[in-house]
C-alpha cells in the first residue's frame, strides 16, 4: 500500500483556492501510485480557529465534489481538513473520500485548551482499509496522546496518520512521541504538517514518515510544499517537491 502525506501552505480562509491546490497534489500523488493521500489539519481553511465558524463546511458541500470525482476516477482515498458543523458547535474534521463509497467525517476527539473557545470535540475513531493496511487518522494535539494511538491500535490500525498544524515546539514534541508509539504498536506513523502563518504561530513543515521500529524514513524541509509517499510493504519512500 502506498500512502501519501502532503505538506501545504494554505491560503488563509480562501477555500476555493485551497481546493484547487489540493486537487493538483492528489493527481501528483496518484501518478506515483498512492492509494491514499492525506492533508494537514484544517487544510482547506488554514489553521484559523477564529474564522472556523464562518467557514464551516458540511461533508456534502458541493465544492467538495471534485474530491469525490478524483477518488472514483483515480481509485484513491483522500483525506482533507476542514471545520465542520456539529450539533453543539464547530468541529475540527477530516473529510474522507473513498472510491465508490459515501463521504465520511472524522472529527478531532481531543482538543487543545486553546481550541476550546472555538470548537467542540468529536466522538469515535474511524479506520480506513486498503491493500492490507488499516489506517487510523489523528488530528494534531490528540496524536501526541498515548491513549489516542492505543485506541486506534486496539481497532487493528497498522498505520497512524497525523494531520497537524505544528510550530517548531510542536514538531519537537512529535519527534519524541511518534517513534515511541510506532515501536509500541509496531505501526507506521505518517505526519502531514503545513507551512506558513497559522493563527498566532508559524507552521514549520517537517512532515515525516516513521517505520514500525520507530526509525525516521523521510522528512520534508521546514519551508515549502511537498509530499512524502510510503510503501508500507517495503518501507520505501518517495519525495515530491513543491
Amino acid at each position: 500500500m502506498r500512502i501519501a502525506v502532503v505538506q501545504t501552505q494554505p491560503a488563509a480562509c480562501e477555500i476555493d483556492r485551497n481546493i484547487h491546490a489540493h486537487e493538483k497534489w492528489v493527481k501528483r500523488a496518484a501518478t506515483r501510485g498512492a492509494g491514499m493521500v492525506f492533508f494537514p489539519e484544517l487544510s482547506l481553511l488554514g489553521y484559523e480557529p477564529k474564522h472556523a465558524a464562518r467557514f464551516a463546511m458540511r461533508a456534502d458541500d458541493a465544492r467538495l465534489g471534485v474530491f469525490e470525482m478524483l477518488s472514483h476516477a483515480l481509485r484513491i482515498t483522500i483525506g482533507v481538513g476542514a471545520p465542520t458543523p456539529g450539533n453543539a458547535g464547530v468541529r475540527i474534521s477530516m473529510i474522507v473520500f473513498q472510491p465508490d463509497a459515501a463521504r465520511i467525517v472524522y472529527s478531532k476527539q481531543h482538543l487543545h485548551a486553546d481550541e476550546l473557545p472555538y470548537f467542540v470535540a468529536g466522538n469515535g475513531q474511524i479506520t480506513l482499509h486498503g491493500a492490507g493496511a488499516v489506517v487510523a487518522p489523528a488530528i494534531c494535539y490528540e496524536s501526541l496522546l498515548e491513549a489516542h494511538c492505543d485506541a486506534a491500535a486496539a481497532l487493528g490500525a497498522t498505520v497512524y496518520v497525523a494531520s497537524v498544524a505544528k510550530s517548531a515546539k510542536g514538531i519537537a514534541k512529535a519527534d519524541a512521541h511518534y517513534p515511541s508509539i510506532a515501536r509500541r504498536h509496531s505501526l507506521h506513523v505518517l505526519m502531514a504538517n503545513c507551512v506558513g502563518p497559522c493563527d498566532d504561530f508559524e507552521a514549520v513543515g517537517g512532515s515525516g514518515v516513521w517505520n514500525a521500529r520507530g526509525e525516521l524514513l523521510a522528512r520534508l524541509p521546514a519551508s515549502g510544499e511537498g509530499a512524502l509517499l510510503l510503501d508500507t510493504g517495503t518501507d520505501e519512500t518517495t519525495t515530491l517537491s513543491g
